[in-house]
């Protein structure tokens, strides 16, 4: 029995019956022009055969009496295709860094366990050996996915003489006034030496309230009018200044340093535009780098980036400036997802800052991200 098998060029059978009124040539020309399908969905079929002459033409296993494909064939062509275009959209990234991708390439695990199990219940369901194949490459891709969550990650090794350090990052929302004060709380419940806030502009009605605890920031009338970034300190900022990575979006970054105790410690605050606008978010990236590669001593990245960091770019930047994350970094968007989302929100270190843990905040507090709160011991270069 081959009735599993398809072949997508018998389609035109629905449009052309009965066959024998077909002449040979245009019909192996039809099958020509589509022998891409043809590959994919009955590879042991070359579209000549289908057509050997007029009045000789062999019906697929798959059709009827009346040269319609079964119900079977039509879903295992419908499936195998779909369950091909995911896998396609995800393996690009292996050939070339497309741009417009870079947004799927974030979910690069999530898409491919399911394509693993769509291919096991077509397999079961409709006993295709197609699905197997498609399996196999599912896994593959699963696979790596999973080993490069421990790429870059940091060792946890460090002196006897560093010392403790906190910060907190959170995209808090543009529109989220509602929660300003639940914020506020969450922020000086955190015991956070250094505070990370994007979209910063829902804040505003706080900042009296904040300044108590963190009497030193940049951002929202302090070094620059806008309200993107906000940087809070329970130290002095030094050299803080807010900087554009891209015409894109200007004044989403954020550099300061801070004396801890005898340690000059550098920070940076991003937040970077989304990967699915032509190339600046790459862009972006690598002018990051180079006011990184610039600093010398600890650095404390942190932000939303907006991507994941087993996307290409992310992972040239990572390499490019020495930085370290940790294994399986938490979720924090889509809300909705929970702890099955993807981590677009990222806390890196550079050494001699050394990055320990980061935890993800328990309740998003009306925001669509969730925030991060991080540990570091930080040592003298």
């Amino acid at each position: 029995m081959r009735e599993d098998k398809i072949a997508l060029i018998c389609v035109i059978a629905k449009y052309a019956r009965p066959w024998q009124e077909e002449s040979t040539q245009s019909c192996r020309n039809f099958a020509l022009s589509r022998i891409f399908f043809v590959r994919f969905c009955q590879p042991a079929v070359h579209p000549a055969t289908l057509c050997a002459g007029m009045g000789r033409a062999k019906r697929h296993p798959g059709a009827r009496e009346d040269g319609n494909l079964s119900v079977k064939a039509r879903l295992t062509c419908i499936a195998s295709m779909a369950i091909i275009a995911a896998l396609f959209s995800i393996s690009i990234r292996y050939v070339r860094d497309f741009w417009l991708l870079a947004y799927v390439n974030s979910f690069q695990l999530h898409i491919a366990v399911l394509a693993a199990l769509a291919c096991i219940i077509c397999f079961f369901v409709l006993r295709s050996r197609l699905f197997v194949a498609l399996l196999a490459w599912s896994l593959v891709l699963a696979a790596h996915a999973v080993s490069m969550q421990y790429d870059f990650v940091t060792d946890r090794q460090y002196p006897a003489a560093a010392k403790p350090f906190r910060l907190m990052s959170f995209n808090v929302l543009r529109e989220n006034r509602r929660s300003a004060e639940s914020i506020a709380d969450a922020i000086l419940s955190s015991q956070a030496d250094v505070v990370y806030i994007m979209e910063a502009a829902a804040l505003r009605s706080v900042l009296p309230r904040l300044q108590q605890t963190y009497p030193y920031r940049l951002g929202c009338g302090a070094g620059t009018q806008s309200c993107d970034l906000l940087m809070l300190s329970k130290r002095p900022l030094r050299d803080a200044k807010i900087g554009t990575l891209s015409y894109v979006s200007p004044e989403r970054a954020g550099f300061a340093q801070i004396d801890l105790d005898g340690v000059t410690l550098n920070l940076a605050q991003v937040h970077l535009t989304k990967p699915y606008f032509d190339e600046n978010h790459g862009e972006e990236l690598l002018n990051l780098s180079y006011v990184l590669k610039n600093m010398k001593g600890p650095v404390i990245l942190g932000g939303d980036f907006n991507s994941a960091s087993v996307v290409p770019d992310m992972r040239r930047f990572m390499e490019n400036v020495e930085l370290e994350k940790v294994s399986w970094e938490p979720a924090t968007w889509p809300i909705k997802a929970g702890r099955f989302g993807i981590a677009i929100d990222h806390v890196f270190a550079r050494k001699p800052a050394t990055l320990i843990s980061v935890q993800r905040m328990p309740n998003n507090l009306g925001s669509n991200h969730y925030g991060l709160t991080a540990d570091f011991m930080i040592a003298a270069q």
